[in-house]
């Protein structure tokens, strides 16, 4: 039903067959929210509730929900695939990936996230969506699991499809990600990402490459228009809470800063425009 792989030379022949660009000539405009949430005590049930003290709290455990919301028409009315996303954190934000269970990057390109131990999650469970509405929306799914919303193709016609998009602890200091999509097609994909050190106002940073969806051989990739992710993961360890992510202790005036970087585009990565976006998260209350 579908193959998502990057035969860009395909993607190339059918771009100028269906008159669509194959480079990027204009970038996408890009609309960042973010919020800063309680750790759920088991991931795997969204619904058991959340680990006391943890949240929007100075020096404190907490979840980061990211929101994107993406705008253009440079892919055939459409914006362009996104193909890389970069996320800095404030300076005082620790990160720990130790001490959780992992899932491999192979397990799921064979496209096995069952066999995935409960406790490698690092965001919500929650259910690939039966149906898409003609806009994306910027909701989370049903027990608060990622999603993202867009546009995929099916012969010569482009229709709108929701995925669901699940984090796992991955062997390393990193994540990896199952975009899994039900219909109108059928999508299992993943993808990795990784932590590393920033500069200047920013300690942390993380990145992730996305791969180009095909929905059938030679067509359009998909296309995002809207995304929404939290990560965020907690256990107990000999009395000991152990966190995946952890606010800073000290807000500078103004707020946290935070930046994302977007990269767009369908063929070589020499052709993707890059979208920066800025943003301030108000500092917690006492």
């Amino acid at each position: 039903m579908r193959r998502a792989s990057t035969r860009l030379a395909m993607l190339g022949l059918a771009a100028l067959a269906l008159g669509l660009p194959a480079s990027a000539v204009a970038a996408p405009k890009v609309t960042v929210k973010v919020k800063i949430l309680p750790v759920l005590k088991d991931n795997s049930k969204p619904k058991a509730g959340h680990w006391p003290h943890t949240g929007n709290f100075l020096g404190a455990p907490a979840s980061l929900e990211t929101k994107f919301l993406i705008k253009g028409t440079e892919y055939g009315g459409f914006p362009n695939p996104v193909r890389r996303v970069a996320v800095y954190l404030p300076k005082g934000t620790m990160i720990n990936t130790k001490g959780f269970k992992t899932c491999s990057l192979t397990t799921l390109a064979n496209k096995e996230p069952e066999r995935c131990p409960k406790d490698s999650l690092a965001s919500p469970a929650g259910h690939a969506p039966e149906s898409a509405p003609e806009s994306c929306p910027s909701r989370p799914l049903a027990g608060g699991a990622g999603e993202a919303c867009g546009v995929v193709s099916l012969g010569g016609t482009r229709v709108h499809e929701a995925v669901k998009i699940q984090a796992y602890f991955a062997p390393g200091n990193g994540l990896n990600f199952f975009i899994e999509g039900v219909t109108p097609t059928v999508i299992e994909e993943p993808f990795a990402g990784t932590f590393s050190g920033a500069s200047g106002v920013f300690s942390r940073k993380f990145v992730a490459n996305v791969p180009l969806i095909e929905t059938l051989p030679g067509a359009p990739a998909a296309v995002a228009e809207a995304t929404s992710v939290t990560i965020g993961a907690a256990k107990m360890v000999k009395g000991k809470l152990i966190t995946l992510g952890r606010i800073p202790s000290k807000c500078p005036k103004g707020g946290f800063p935070g930046k994302s970087e977007m990269w767009f585009g369908a063929g070589a990565e020499s052709t993707w425009e890059k979208v920066t976006n800025t943003i301030e998260v108000p500092c917690p209350k006492k």
